[in-house]
């Protein structure tokens, strides 16, 4: 899918997109979470993910993790670096042209600090991505700018005391623009 970046006269009319994901907590030596800066150009809206993505088809959720991180951070890891599963959500995400009914599996990588480049993003994330930052956890909690997902603290919690099972989270919404209930029901 092509994206636009530009919203429909109905915000009601943006196509539906699903799609799994992983998403990897990045921990340095010194507590630091590695975020990745993203935005919508069509709305000029900005924020805070962990790095992951999309599972690609025929990949499993470890491939995606280890091929993500190394295409969004340049991080290279081998499997038994990663933790988890830890937790999986449902979230909605409305943007400037899509809706996104998105399952995410949260995944978490302790390494020294390193100077994150990026290695091969996608074309989409060239026009969103805006940075790459070590963020410690008093500058999360305490930053007027949004960081996505919705209840960090939770997430890294469960780092620390990594779960059996995967933890269920809430199903939540973080959007540019709101998910209209015509896409909640579809």
């Amino acid at each position: 899918m092509t994206r636009t970046f530009q919203v429909p006269a109905d915000p009601g009319d943006r196509p539906l997109r699903r799609r799994s994901t992983v998403r990897v907590l990045v921990v340095d030596e010194s507590d630091r979470v590695l975020l990745v800066g993203d935005s919508d150009p069509g709305t000029g809206a900005r924020w805070w993910i962990t790095p992951g993505g999309g599972i690609d088809p025929g990949e499993d959720e470890m491939a995606a993790v280890l091929r993500e991180l190394h295409e969004e951070t340049g991080l290279v890891i081998t499997p038994d670096r990663v933790v988890g599963p830890l937790a999986r959500r449902k979230v909605w995400h409305g943007y400037s042209d899509v809706v996104v009914d998105q399952h995410d599996t949260f995944y978490a990588v302790r390494t020294p600090a390193f100077d994150p480049v990026p290695a091969a993003l996608t074309e989409e994330e060239l026009a969103t991505v805006h940075g790459l930052k070590w963020w410690t956890r008093d500058e999360m909690a305490s930053t007027g700018e949004l960081i996505w997902p919705v209840g960090m603290p939770e997430l890294l919690a469960l780092l620390e005391a990594p779960p059996a099972t995967p933890h269920d989270l809430p199903t939540v919404e973080e959007s540019s623009v709101a998910v209209s209930s015509r896409h909640e029901g579809r």
